[in-house]
This record gives structure tokens, C-alpha cells and sequence, in this order.
């Protein structure tokens, strides 16, 4: 288990990492936001990622999330949802400020029905499938217009980008083609008419490939082990 002086310097190295793929692609570094992942993470040592600096936290599970926005409420963070978002889920889904995972246009209304009795203001991602892997979500590119149109009448959230999880594979670069395909996918759906507001974000990049992430585009990445270390297994 690691000590808060450990989580502290994780921390500075995955944000001296994030500049250094910034400065290779000719980036700001402040253009790019990092979720610190915590899932199955005890609430101390998100305090103390908190205590460093740490804004955003992304969570798996609505129910494990829902616990720890509770115990750290006094807390000036941010909360995303980086798992899958069943829609029985949805209306306890309406306390997060990002959610990363929507696929479709049901899931959005109700997604956007929770946020209004919430009296909140919830930013989405459309999560891509640019693999097609029976075991993953997502919305297939011809699946995506659909949800945009249904995001133009939404009242009390917006969708301001795309979100991709690649096939796990060992070589970050590996992974470069799934990432430069999403980008290709935004510029396709701006083309087609889709207002470049729901498209200024880019999730994706986790612990082994943010850095190729942000080479290509990636705007916001979502790191938990090189921050917190190998998961624990709480049983949530």
C-alpha cells in the first residue's frame, strides 16, 4: 500500500510525463486534464492526491462513487464516470460531473432527466467502439449522429466530446491508430454537421499509453495505476 509522500510523488511524475508528451506534440499542457482513476481507491489516499493538487477523480461504480463523494464532500473535486453506465443506473448517476461512458440516445435523456432533478449541470462523452469487441461499449461510428441529435435538446447536460477505450495491448503504440482514428472520427462528424462544442474533448489514455494519447490529440486521460499503484481489491 502506498504512503501519501509516495501518491504525492506519482503524481509530479505523471504530470512531468503529461508536459513532456505535450512538448513533443507542439501542446499546452494545461490543455490537458488529468482524471486521476480511483476506483477501489481508499478515500485517504484520494485526500491526499486532493491535498497535492488533484481536481479530477474518475470512478468505475455509481454505487462506490456515490459512497466516497458522500465521505468527501468537503472536498473541492471533480467527479467522472469512467465505467459503463447501465441506464437502471442512471437516474443515481445524476452526482457526477463527467460522465464518460454515454452510448446512446436513451441513455442520454435519462442521464439528462437525472441532472434536472439534481439541479446540475453534467458534462457527457460519447463513448466510441472503434473495435468492435463483443466485451466492450460503446456506439459504432454510423450509431453516433443519432446521439448528438438527441443532445440538442438536452437541458441540464451537454456533450462536449468522445471518449475510446482501445483493445488492450502490451506496446503503447499499438494503441496510436485507435487514438488517430478517433480523432478522424471527430473531424468526420464536424464535417457532417455537428457542432465543434460537443466535440472539444478527446478521453483517452490510460497508465501505459497516455503519453501516446496526448501525441494525438488526447484532451483529457485517465490514470490510476501510475498514480495509486496496483489496485487494491476492496470487494465494492
Amino acid at each position: 500500500m502506498l504512503d501519501h509522500s509516495a501518491i504525492r510523488a506519482r503524481l509530479t511524475a505523471v504530470r512531468d510525463r503529461i508536459a513532456a508528451a505535450a512538448d513533443r506534440a507542439g501542446r499546452d499542457p494545461a490543455s490537458i486534464r488529468l482524471v486521476a482513476v480511483s476506483k477501489t481507491v481508499p478515500s485517504d489516499h484520494i485526500r491526499a492526491a486532493a491535498d497535492a493538487g488533484q481536481r479530477d477523480f474518475g470512478e468505475n461504480r455509481v454505487q462506490e462513487a456515490l459512497r466516497k463523494m458522500d465521505e468527501m464532500s468537503d472536498l473541492p473535486i471533480a467527479w467522472h464516470l469512467v465505467g459503463h453506465l447501465q441506464s437502471n443506473k442512471a437516474k443515481r448517476a445524476g452526482r457526477f460531473d463527467v460522465i464518460h461512458s454515454l452510448d446512446g440516445a436513451a441513455l442520454l435523456h435519462a442521464v439528462d432527466a437525472a441532472a434536472a432533478s439534481s439541479d446540475r449541470r453534467i458534462d457527457l462523452l460519447v463513448q466510441v467502439d472503434l473495435a468492435g469487441e463483443p466485451t466492450k461499449h460503446g456506439a459504432r461510428e454510423d450509431e453516433l449522429l443519432p446521439i448528438f441529435d438527441a443532445a440538442r435538446s438536452a437541458q441540464a447536460s451537454r456533450v462536449v466530446g468522445l471518449m475510446l477505450l482501445p483493445p488492450p495491448v502490451e506496446d503503447p503504440e499499438a494503441a496510436r491508430p485507435f487514438f488517430r482514428a478517433l480523432r478522424e472520427v471527430r473531424r468526420r462528424l464536424i464535417d457532417g454537421g455537428v457542432d465543434e462544442s460537443m466535440l472539444r474533448e478527446l478521453s483517452m489514455g490510460m497508465s501505459h499509453d497516455f503519453e501516446v494519447a496526448i501525441e494525438e490529440g488526447a484532451t483529457m486521460v485517465r490514470v490510476g495505476t501510475a498514480i495509486f499503484g496496483v489496485r487494491p481489491q476492496l470487494g465494492v
